[in-house]
Parts: structure tokens; sequence; C-alpha cells
């Protein structure tokens, strides 16, 4: 096993980082600790301490890296011709990422962001990314947004998906028939419905 020393900043994050996508994979992070990372990648408690400042700036980074995997799954639905397809192939994205990562993407709000510093920037510049992909999408449908409507309307969308992935995750959705209700279905009728409106606001029906 290495000893601390051996070990460059570098290097040791990207064990760190390496180790938690590993335990999230399996486990949600409350049973997830300081001396059980360093006993994974072969260091003292304290020597993840001088890195990083702080267990939850740790957990800081595995959102950054998380923020990176969700732009990696949906940067190829913009390659999708249509603003519509586009938009619904999004909701499913996040929906499926959520299924996929579900320790990862549940890290993302059980801790608080980082508040300040060069770890807030940068997440706050990758959660905007993701917010203006979105606003622009819903522009290119809807022309006659201006730029406020955009932003109100995106963050809108992106709360009411959220909302359906939490509830189907958490098998809180209800059942129609003896089934229980999917996520993939609802998605599609709420970006229906949303598109449906926008459309309408261009015809003035």
């Amino acid at each position: 096993m290495a000893r601390p020393r051996q070990h460059a900043p570098e290097a040791l994050h990207a064990q760190v980082m390496a180790a938690c996508d590993a335990w999230l994979q399996e486990n949600p992070v409350h049973t997830l600790s300081l001396r059980a990372l360093a006993r994974e990648v072969g260091c003292a408690p304290s020597t993840l301490l001088k890195l990083y400042g702080s267990f939850n700036n740790l957990l800081q980074h595995v959102n950054i890296e998380t923020l990176a995997h969700l732009r990696e799954v949906i940067e190829p639905l913009s390659s999708q011709a249509a603003p519509e397809q586009r938009l619904t192939a999004l909701a499913r994205a996040y929906w499926q990422f959520a299924q996929h990562d579900a320790y990862r993407w549940q890290l993302l709000f059980d801790y608080p962001l980082a508040q300040e510093g060069e770890l807030d920037q940068r997440q706050s510049d990758m959660i905007e990314g993701l917010f203006l992909r979105v606003e622009a999408t819903l522009k290119e449908y809807q022309p006659a947004l201006d730029d406020l409507e955009a932003r109100r309307l995106g963050r809108t969308l992106w709360g009411s998906v959220h909302g359906l992935v939490l509830l189907g995750l958490n098998e809180r959705l209800g059942y129609w028939q003896g089934q229980q209700l999917e996520v993939g279905e609802l998605l599609d009728q709420l970006l229906c419905t949303i598109l449906a409106g926008l459309k309408a606001r261009s015809t003035g029906t």
C-alpha cells in the first residue's frame, strides 16, 4: 500500500474520485466517510483533509464530476435537428442518468452545493451551461420568447422534469389499472403540453 507522501496531489485526486465513483455505484453517500475513502486509496484521513480542506469540499468535487458526466450524456443530443425532439431527449436523458447513477444524482441535492470560491464558480458555470442549452432550444422552438421568458420557462420545465424524476425514483407517482405510471411517458406528456402552449402563442389561439 502506498504511503501518503508517495501520492502527488493530481494522482491522489484521481484515485479519490475513482474510489467515490465505485462507492456511489452501489451505496448512498451517507454511508461514505473520510476514513473509508482514505483506506480505499491508501493514505491517512489527514492527507485528504490537507488536499480538500474538508469532507464537504471533497464531495463538491464529486458533484463537479457528476455534472461533467451529465453534460457528456446530453452533449450528443444537440445533433437532433428538431428542437422539440431535443427537449424531449434531454428530459428522457435526465431520467435515464438519474436511474443509472442514482446515488451520484442524489448527492447533487442531498448536500448543499458550494457557496463560495473556485468550487462554487465551477459548479455555477456548469449548471448555467445546462440551463442555457434548454433556454436556447426553447427560443429556437418559439422565437417570440424573450430572454427573461426563456429563462423562467427553462427553470419551470427543469423543475417539472426533476420532480417527475424524483417521484419516479421513489416510486411515488401512483398506479393506473394496477400498473405503475411510467416516468418516460409522463415526461413526454409534459413536453407535449408545454410545447403545444408555446406553439399556440405563435398562432394566437
